[in-house]
């Protein structure tokens, strides 16, 4: 063996299963990280092997094929092509859906003539039966060139088969199956008569795309005479694919059969209800309406407790810690701020549960269909949706996921407009708002308001971004055409292990992403709340006890007042005053608006913030919805939090970028600081003016 850890490139069409067989391979030995200098995922696993030794898999991003139209695609085949590559791989496993056999063994001919021993791993076997589906796999190997491997991610069965075949990989055919020198043997042979070192494929890889190939400088193919120019490159390529087409055409005329009278196929009468051009948008929004009011209904409980035990945690410190500035910051910085995010986590995890069982069950993808319909009408493709939907979950990952739309306006508008969906990172603000001033009542016995709330605040965020997106595409100069392609894989039900690792990697990523940074935020903000300058801060208690000489007050009330002025003239107070005149025809005071700026680090800041403000301010031993709750608005005398405060702040978040995360990938999606200057002007002068009205109309 070159190695005693065996490297080994996993790769296939999207929608294979190959992410299932991964985790199949792999358990929970998994890091999720980025490629280097770019934004696109770098998924590694450890696989464990019979003979004592170990596997080091890379799940490659999906590609239909060698002839990259993506960034994505383009990772695929920089590393495929570059032996001097980290990762470079000593077998490529090649993962093919049993029932599209026909168009994911294109990838796998165009993988053999990489002259890489490669195994091909057929997923899905336990549909075979349910389709009318045969195969003979010694022909189909013989055809083929290489080992071939029957597996059922769901039932997890021929993993230890895969295993077995990654131990003797030496063993494994690196002979092409197709010969894609055929297409122009001319030119070929030139070819290889000026590169008589390199691989014959690799090269014709390099020079029909932009891929980097660390073993050769492109400056020295200076060979005029046989040099094509673009046009008659995409020819050849063009007559490279049917060829190919027409090899594995003839290696399934042989090896596989379909008895359609044995077929007992659902997919095919669903479809035409959930695709239906009417009954298909109903299912659709009665299955969000169902996500958004169970997201509210299941996680109330979990959350209070964790709410009480945060609270509960804080008065502990404070009574068995000596007084002094380390417990004041435990009790009143720290364990309220991670206290703020915490809280969120059952929500967090059942949004991503929802998205992850319709993306395990193909449901997602015929949204997809669905959508497109209603997105060329706005100057989008139904690729947009992808990154829309994925919106749902964070901003960032969506916004790269652009990178699979070819047309540049369409893809830029999508860039621009992704921000107004509604991301997990708003869902704290949402979720402590609505609580506050939305009655937790319910009608019918099934529609609870709250809920309903939640689902319109979604729908608000839509509906702004394809209507941004229709001014965008109106305003935009650019010509161009695209086409919309959509996988429809077949419907399944969803693996729980796949749903319960995609459940536990988000809420991780969400929770650990925002920990640092309200960690961070929360000692700064402490500090701020804790110290300040001048007479009033330093004589806070004696101006105080002055100003109720002579009235009747307890001192549970002259504490908390004394405590008050001290905020108010603390450093973080002086800081919320300087802005409050900008913020209070929103209906917002100082502590309000600091919270406003700090969470433009990270959206769910907001409520961390102010759970820590509440807590210099008084009352440690109550809830974060109970310190919001007793917040007084000092001119009017009654609750901080009103219904017109809380509509304002809730739109004020449903439009505003307050992301600075979300304006870095911006900035490196589209290679220029006037896109993300774009988006922050435009959506905090919306969000501002939103907010403003809102306030005025229901005050």
């Amino acid at each position: 063996m070159k190695s005693s850890v065996i490297k080994v490139a996993l790769i296939g069409n999207p929608n294979t299963g190959k992410t299932s067989v991964f985790n199949r391979l792999t358990g929970l030995n998994q890091q999720v990280g980025n490629y280097p200098g770019i934004t696109v995922e770098k998924k590694q696993g450890i696989c464990d092997l019979p003979n004592g030794t170990t596997a080091k898999l890379l799940d490659l991003p999906g590609t239909y094929s060698l002839n990259a139209s993506s960034l994505d695609e383009n990772v695929v085949i920089e590393l495929l092509l570059n032996k001097n590559h980290e990762d470079y791989p000593d077998v490529a496993i090649v993962v093919a859906d049993v029932e599209n056999l026909k168009r994911n063994l294109l990838l796998f001919t165009q993988i053999k003539d990489l002259e890489i021993p490669t195994l091909l791993v057929i997923n899905m076997a336990d549909r075979m039966g349910l389709k009318g589906i045969s195969l003979d796999i010694p022909l189909l190997e013989k055809l083929l060139k290489t080992k071939i491997v029957l597996v059922s991610s769901r039932k997890n069965t021929g993993i230890d088969k895969i295993k077995e075949s990654i131990v003797n990989y030496q063993e494994l055919s690196d002979t092409p199956c197709v010969n894609a020198s055929v297409i122009d043997p001319e030119y070929f042979n030139n070819l290889r008569k000026a590169f008589p070192n390199q691989s014959l494929y690799k090269l014709w890889l390099v020079i029909t795309q932009d891929v980097n190939f660390a073993n050769l400088d492109r400056k020295t193919l200076n060979v005029p005479s046989f040099v094509k120019p673009k046009s008659e490159l995409k020819r050849l390529q063009q007559k490279e694919t049917i060829k190919r087409y027409q090899f594995i055409n003839e290696v399934l005329k042989q090896g596989l059969k379909i008895d359609a009278a044995q077929a007992r196929d659902l997919r095919s009468r669903l479809d035409k209800i959930l695709t239906h051009r009417v009954f298909g948008y109903l299912i659709f929004l009665f299955i969000l309406f169902s996500i958004f009011q169970s997201i509210f209904e299941w996680s109330s409980l979990p959350m209070d407790y964790i709410d009480g035990f945060f609270a509960d945690m804080s008065q502990f410190f404070r009574s068995q810690l000596p007084s002094g500035i380390f417990t004041d910051l435990i009790a009143e910085g720290l364990i309220p701020g991670i206290g703020g995010v915490v809280i969120f986590i059952p929500q967090i995890a059942f949004l991503f549960l929802f998205i992850a069982v319709l993306e395990e069950s193909g449901y997602m993808s015929r949204v997809v269909f669905l959508m497109d319909k209603i997105m060329k009408r706005f100057g989008l493709s139904g690729k947009s949706i992808v990154p829309l939907i994925s919106g749902t979950a964070c901003a960032i990952p969506a916004i790269m996921a652009t990178r699979n739309i070819e047309n540049w306006k369409e893809r830029l508008i999508t860039i621009l407009v992704t921000p107004f969906i509604t991301c997990s990172a708003r869902l704290p603000v949402y979720s402590i708002i609505i609580a506050l001033v939305i009655p937790d009542v319910r009608y019918l016995g099934l529609i609870n308001l709250q809920g309903l709330m939640l689902m319109l605040l979604y729908f608000i965020g839509f509906i702004v971004a394809i209507v941004s997106a229709y001014i965008l595409n109106k305003t935009m100069k650019y010509t161009g055409k695209s086409f919309f392609v959509v996988e429809m894989p077949n419907y399944k039900l969803p693996l729980f292990k796949n749903v319960l690792y995609t459940v536990i990697e988000k809420t991780k990523s969400f929770v650990f992403g925002a920990g640092k940074i309200i960690l961070s935020l929360s000692i700064v903000l402490w500090f701020l709340a804790s110290y300040g300058v001048g007479e009033n801060f330093d004589n806070s208690e004696e101006i105080v006890k002055r100003k109720y000489q002579g009235v009747s007050i307890s001192d549970e009330k002259l504490n908390h007042e004394i405590e008050s002025y001290r905020l108010e003239n603390s450093l973080i107070g002086v800081m919320g005053k300087a802005i409050e005149p900008a913020i209070e025809p929103l209906g917002y005071d100082w502590k309000i608006g600091v919270a406003l700026v700090s969470s433009f680090a990270a959206r769910e800041v907001f409520v961390s913030t102010l759970a820590t403000i509440y807590s210099v301010g008084g009352g440690n031993d109550t809830t974060i919805k109970q310190r919001m709750q007793s917040e007084i608005n000092p001119n009017t005398g009654g609750s901080r939090y009103t219904f017109a405060t809380g509509m304002s702040l809730l739109l004020f978040y449903a439009f505003a970028m307050q992301c600075m995360s979300t304006l870095a990938v911006t900035k490196k999606e589209t290679n220029s600081w006037q896109w993300p200057l774009v988006q922050l002007v435009s959506m905090t002068a919306l969000a501002y003016i939103s907010a403003l009205l809102a306030y005025q109309i229901f005050s």
